[in-house]
């Protein structure tokens, strides 16, 4: 069942998308039911001796839960034919796990994200969630122990660096999660050896994919 706290965000231009306006009763009902049932905050779950996770935006279900939190009137046939029609429209993506159905809302992060979140200062450990190699990140509290650095540099990723000035600029536009995230695929980015400006290079990045995420939304 939907634990009844917390809230999320329902764009009012929705009512205004083809992925609204022509769907019927039940499937808008269904529509919002999986808006609320997906992950606020990352969640860990053991099922026999096996480790689980599912990120934000993502929850397992079952086609019985979800038609149960829709409420009455919502069948399953129902609830099979809306998870179709959403997919075909890149709202939401489906598959089958070894602890039920795995639905993973798009774009969960850059609509849900809040606001006062860029008010935060910029969490400086980078590698508290996931692992980087030391040889190409580094903080800038680890960074002050080389004189010959400026000593506002805030991350290094291969040849390129960010201070924490443009960081924060960065975080004014940006969550910390997706700048984080842009970070960590820099690390692995080949071709970034090319490239003269961290800075920018993030900053066109998020833009592209903001923009992306914006078309997709208008077309639902």
């Amino acid at each position: 069942m939907i634990q009844p706290v917390g809230y999320f965000k329902l764009w009012r231009e929705l009512i205004i998308k083809p992925i609204w306006l022509n769907s019927m009763p039940e499937q808008k009902a269904i529509l919002i039911t999986l808006l609320a049932m997906a992950n606020f905050n990352d969640k860990e779950w053991e099922w026999k001796g096996e480790k689980f996770k599912a990120e934000k935006g993502q929850f397992v279900t079952s086609l019985e839960s979800i038609a149960k939190n829709s409420g009455k009137g919502v069948s399953i046939r129902n609830v099979r034919t809306a998870l179709e029609r959403f997919e075909k429209l890149e709202f939401l993506t489906n598959e089958s796990t070894k602890t039920g159905r795995l639905i993973t809302i798009v774009n969960w992060l850059l609509y849900q994200q809040d606001e006062k979140e860029n008010d935060k200062p910029p969490d400086k450990d980078l590698t508290k969630t996931r692992q980087r190699p030391d040889k190409d990140l580094t903080t800038r509290e680890e960074r002050k122990k080389d004189k010959k650095d400026k000593e506002d540099i805030f991350i290094t990723v291969q040849h390129l660096s960010i201070t924490e000035s443009e960081y924060k600029k960065l975080e004014l536009e940006y969550t910390k999660e997706l700048l984080d995230n842009k970070i960590e695929y820099a690390l692995n980015y080949a071709r970034l050896k090319n490239y003269k400006s961290l800075y920018l290079t993030l900053n066109n990045w998020l833009k592209a994919d903001k923009k992306k995420a914006t078309d997709d939304w208008k077309n639902f």
